[in-house]
């Protein structure tokens, strides 16, 4: 057993040396703390994680359990990256920790924002959902407005989501590798600001939930909480912002402007996605910039969204092939007595690819 998790520590750190270093691809691995077999020995992978600032190591020793939680948040970011993409010319796209993922962290454009933001985010939603089901020690559900009274006429009971820790804690861990740096580039300034926009959309987004009390189901006392929002939600939030993100000046020293014309330049509010960059329109295969191309993908002759094959072919037109489904016990009928009769019905698919 102890020769069986060396070697699974030992591949884990060189999957992460050959690919970029980076916290975010703590996601892309199922990582435990310190394995099960080798606990009287207290060995930390926080030391041995290739891309972990000074920072981000002294919080990953003082909170062991940070590692398992940030990687389930980096993995939650990643899969909805690739969810609210999946119909998009570029689609998130991640192999083997490297390629696609790699260049787009390095390029500056709007997807660059999006995924700091949805990692960032991720990172807030796990820490939060793990104080709230009682895995982190340093912190649990919120209580501190429990049986407070409000002017509406409610009060706040059960335990809301501790969102604050969470943000907090992302905040400490994620941004550290932006922080750490004395001279803060434009660059710089654009992540810190994005991660900051994914900590928000998890905070701007917490439902209230409430439940009545009372005789005969009246609401004679009623009670509420906070809750988290379902990550798919943030992903459609930020997926949102990444429509309407904004080029900021080079010229920005330390706050982010817009990149214009006008003599003035208007300040960025702190929800908008930013970006320096402009995007590919990832059409065309170009490895040597992490392009996959959107040849061979499947698209959509009649939808107008993104899918359409219009757009996600690029106007290279696109191939039709049908496709013959077999679909078992169809029309069934009931004989007296006493079985039942079906037939196995054949359904016809067109599929579009793109050319």
């Amino acid at each position: 057993m102890r020769t069986s998790a060396c070697f699974v520590l030992l591949f884990w750190c060189s999957f992460l040396q050959g690919a970029r270093s980076n916290w975010m691809y703590l996601g892309m691995v199922g990582v435990s703390v310190t394995p099960p077999d080798m606990a009287s020995e207290q060995v930390s992978l926080c030391s041995t994680v290739p891309g972990l600032v000074q920072q981000q190591q002294r919080v990953c020793n003082a909170h062991p359990a940070v590692i398992r939680a940030v990687s389930d948040g980096a993995r939650r970011g990643i899969e909805e990256c690739q969810n609210q993409f999946r119909h998009d010319r570029w689609n998130c796209t991640v192999e083997g920790g490297e390629s696609v993922f790699d260049h787009t962290l390095q390029r500056g454009s709007r997807e660059t924002a999006f995924i700091y933001a949805i990692t960032s985010a991720g990172a807030t939603h796990a820490v939060t959902q793990a104080c709230s089901a009682g895995n982190l020690t340093d912190c649990s559900c919120d209580a501190s407005r429990q049986g407070q009274s409000t002017a509406e006429g409610w009060k706040w009971g059960g335990c809301s989501d501790n969102v604050r820790y969470g943000m907090m804690f992302a905040r400490q861990f994620v941004d550290a590798p932006e922080r750490a740096e004395r001279k803060r580039s434009l660059r710089t300034l654009m992540n810190l600001h994005n991660n900051n926009v994914g900590r928000l959309a998890i905070e701007r987004q917490m439902e209230l939930k409430c439940r009545c009390h009372g005789v005969s189901g009246s609401c004679e006392l009623k009670t509420c909480w906070n809750k988290l929002p379902s990550f798919e939600q943030v992903g459609r939030f930020l997926k949102m912002k990444y429509d309407s993100s904004i080029q900021v000046s080079p010229k920005a020293k330390r706050r982010l402007r817009r990149r214009g014309k006008v003599k003035r330049k208007v300040p960025v509010q702190k929800e908008d996605l930013v970006h320096i960059h402009r995007s590919p329109n990832f059409c065309v295969e170009d490895p040597k910039r992490g392009i996959l191309g959107t040849s061979g993908r499947r698209c959509n002759r009649t939808t107008s969204g993104p899918q359409a094959c219009n757009l996600l072919c690029c106007g290279r037109g696109y191939n039709t092939q049908v496709v013959i489904r077999k679909l078992e016990r169809c029309q069934c009928k009931f004989h007296w007595c006493c079985y039942v009769k079906c037939k196995t019905c054949e359904t016809m698919e067109e599929i579009y690819t793109c050319k």
